[in-house]
């Protein structure tokens, strides 16, 4: 039988198992998809510990993932525009990609380009919806500075290279073990940490237009020490803080589009934009991808692979 990760309660990664499922059947309007690559992340972890049980709660036994790439294996009545065999990318809303076969609505995907790597394709809904969305909500234009915290995490670095794009001078917040990978993709790398204040503005000259928060633990109260407009802040993970305080807290819903998909995947396929993997593992060690993810300091992406 077909595997899928499930668990049966909120709590740590010991409540992740994978099973042997029944395999899905496409109703009208989705295709089924043999999954190849399935990103994990942080938000998943925060789901299963039931952080979120208020905002998003699970329905047990509860399956997780939304990022995958694979293969189309069957066609639901009324799909048009997607064939059997087609190599893809897409979403779920489901909490069912972390599987070897997912139903996906056919809206919800977009042509995998021949060249992109599995794993990275697999790895692009969630942290580049969420990066992409980030910068839209703080509108960098040419000549402006933008602070990124987390720059080299699954989302940040997606978010820097982003802002980069957008002509912006890009100031990424990371440990100095990742500091020559930044410096390579046009990012000016500052340490975190006691006296990060004071590094900013020496980078900066004291001028930071806009800041993207990726990682939490009081970056939006150093976005606004560094007079941030509330408007041109964004945080993806620190939502206290932005009802708090009033800036924005636009991420992967808000750019949950097979469109914005395609514009990712683009940039890939053109060697403008890189997502960076930090490791592979096999279904059968979810456990293990999600204590390396929940250590926090993996550069890039963590993807399973069916």
């Amino acid at each position: 039988m077909p595997q899928a990760v499930r668990f049966d309660g909120y709590g740590g990664i010991d409540v992740l198992r994978v099973a042997d499922v029944p395999r899905p059947v496409p109703g009208a309007g989705q295709v089924l998809v043999e999954v190849r690559a399935a990103g994990i992340n942080p938000g998943e972890a925060a789901i299963r510990e039931g952080v979120f049980a208020e905002r998003w709660p699970a329905t047990f036994p509860s399956g997780q993932g939304s990022d995958l790439a694979g293969v189309v294996v069957e066609l639901g009545e009324d799909v048009d525009g997607v064939a059997v065999g087609n190599e893809v990318i897409g979403f779920v809303h489901t909490r069912s990609s972390h599987a070897e076969f997912v139903v996906v609505n056919a809206g919800d995907l977009t042509p995998k380009p021949a060249g992109l790597p599995w794993e990275v394709a697999g790895a692009l809904f969630v942290a580049g919806t969420t990066a992409y969305a980030a910068v839209r909500a703080v509108s960098p234009r040419p000549g402006e500075t933008v602070v990124v915290s987390g720059a080299a995490g699954g989302v940040g670095s997606i978010t820097a290279q982003l802002a980069k794009l957008a002509g912006a001078t890009v100031i990424g917040l990371a440990g100095a073990d990742n500091h020559a990978w930044l410096t390579e993709h046009g990012v000016v790398p500052v340490a975190y940490g006691e006296g990060v204040e004071e590094r900013i503005k020496e980078a900066t000259g004291g001028r930071v237009d806009a800041f993207v928060d990726t990682f939490g633990a009081g970056y939006v109260e150093l976005a606004l020490h560094l007079g941030v407009h509330t408007d041109r802040i964004d945080t993806v993970i620190d939502f206290a803080a932005a009802e708090k305080y009033g800036v924005k807290q636009e991420g992967s819903m808000d750019a949950a589009e097979a469109g914005v998909l395609a514009e990712l995947a683009a940039l890939l396929d053109k060697g403008l934009l890189e997502i960076p993997i930090a490791n592979r593992y096999p279904l059968a060690e979810v456990r293990e991808a999600y204590r390396e993810l929940e250590r926090r300091h993996t550069r890039g992406k963590i993807v399973l692979l069916p």
